[in-house]
């Protein structure tokens, strides 16, 4: 096979890879871009309000991430059981998520109600004045405690959204996030700043905002699947019985329990980093909010090429078709590392213009604006990263990912993080380049194990 064959598809096989990953590209696109417009709205009040806000949402992105992690490990079954259209699997897989979604709701309530004014602090340091430090506190307090009311529908949504995309259908969670996100932005204008008779709320106002919209998202994926049962079936009697075959539930504790760890110690070892970032200075966690924000806008194309890939070459896996699951996963990360060459350099050229619209200091701006490029140069490495990951945990090789990407975290970027923070003088932004750029590494170790097809394995053949 010549290399234009093996590294590009057909009009099919990009028509199939569109039709999965635009959808969730669109979702994420649009709850990302509002999820910006809130930033926006927010950092015209103030300085201090965005920088509780962004150490919140940091701590929340550990839980979000847990759920995520526990339901995936759930999910590589799900996608496999529908590839081999065993809709009595995936019923049981959805009953597992349930559970675990319920366990991970009340120990985040637990934990984040209790020590989250403490949690807070550890990343208020630097130049700001006791008043400004304070002040973040107290904003971040405020908005934590309206956001623990939006744990359960975040649960209960990501449940119905993860199984229905690993069913094929893309276009309803796609069109509950869009709905969602809309409700947030009108809210987000009325309570955030007090408009049309509203009362001005401020951070709370926020929250309250993203609290609705998570019910409305939730309400909507729930009631379109058991109201359409005969292209879900899954949901026929989904809520009759809560058994999980031991079996079936033994598998998925030992393929999902590494994801899950890897899920929440990656997200826990991203806030560790934060708190190494925010050792220079209040300064320094208000323009990486800003970047995070505006960056995440564009990472929504190789998030979806990632979620494309646990779809399409999971259910090909499922199926038994090995080779053509091999050749559909090198098109798709090609297609994903060049894509995010474009999206990269449309980023770095217009990074400038987006800090511009934060009421803040010309410091502040221009240091986003630096971590936006830095962002832009890393996106393509980025890409084949995330893609190798989908590879990897797509066949079930969920050990390997636990060592591909949160061992790594911990055990390379976070003590490179710490000793350059704390025991040298390096300036924040060739502090974060380099640890940013150790992500090298990490792309030649998936490329060999992508290569070797370690992945290449289904799972559900037995249980099918």
């Amino acid at each position: 096979m010549s290399i234009r064959n093996k590294l590009f598809g057909d009009k099919a096989f990009y028509k199939t890879v569109l039709g999965v990953a635009v959808p969730i590209m669109i979702q994420n696109g649009i709850t990302n871009f509002v999820g910006l417009l809130d930033n926006i709205m927010v950092g015209r009040v103030g300085t201090e309000q965005m920088s509780g806000i962004a150490i919140v949402n940091q701590l929340l992105l550990v839980f979000n991430l847990a759920v995520f992690g526990a339901i995936s490990g759930a999910g590589i079954f799900t996608a496999q059981f529908f590839g081999c259209k065993d809709h009595k699997g995936v019923r049981h897989t959805f009953r597992f998520k349930a559970y675990i979604c319920a366990i991970i709701v009340c120990i985040g309530i637990f934990v984040l109600s209790l020590s989250g004014g403490n949690l807070i602090m550890m990343y208020l340091h630097g130049e700001g004045n006791e008043q400004a430090l304070q002040a973040a506190l107290g904003y971040g307090q405020q908005y934590l405690w309206v956001m623990l009311v939006g744990l359960l529908p975040f649960a209960v949504e990501q449940l119905y959204t993860s199984t229905l995309r690993e069913c094929g259908e893309t276009m309803v969670p796609m069109v509950a996030g869009v709905t969602a996100v809309l409700v947030n932005l009108v809210l987000n204008y009325l309570l955030i700043f007090g408009k049309f008779g509203c009362p001005e709320l401020g951070v709370v106002g926020a929250a309250i905002a993203t609290v609705v919209s998570r019910y409305v998202q939730a309400a909507i994926v729930i009631v379109w699947t058991h109201t359409h049962t005969v292209r879900m079936p899954f949901a026929v009697g989904v809520y009759r019985s809560l058994q999980v075959p031991g079996q079936l539930a033994g598998k998925i504790i030992v393929k999902g329990t590494p994801l899950m760890l890897n899920e929440v110690l990656w997200a826990g070892g991203i806030a560790v980093l934060m708190q190494c970032y925010s050792i220079r200075g209040l300064n320094t966690v208000a323009a990486m909010n800003i970047s995070t924000t505006i960056s995440n806008l564009f990472n929504v194309v190789f998030i979806a090429m990632g979620s494309a890939i646990s779809i399409i070459v999971g259910q090909l896996l499922g199926a038994g078709k090995m080779e053509e699951a091999k050749e559909t996963d090198t098109r798709l990360i090609a297609f994903s590392v060049m894509s995010c060459l474009v999206i990269g350099g449309i980023l770095a050229v217009i990074a400038p213009v987006f800090p511009m619209l934060y009421n803040t200091s010309r410091e502040v701006k221009e240091l986003a604006a630096w971590f936006l490029r830095v962002a832009a140069l890393c996106m393509p490495i980025m890409a084949f990263m995330h893609a190798s990951y989908f590879t990897l945990r797509s066949g079930g090789r969920t050990i390997v990912t636990f060592l591909f990407d949160s061992v790594f975290l911990w055990c390379v970027s976070i003590p490179a993080a710490y000793v350059l923070s704390r025991y040298t003088e390096l300036a924040i932004l060739p502090l974060y380049l380099s640890i940013q750029l150790l992500d090298l590494i990490k792309c030649v170790i998936g490329f060999i194990l992508v290569k070797k097809g370690v992945w290449l394995n289904n799972i559900v053949e037995q249980e099918s």
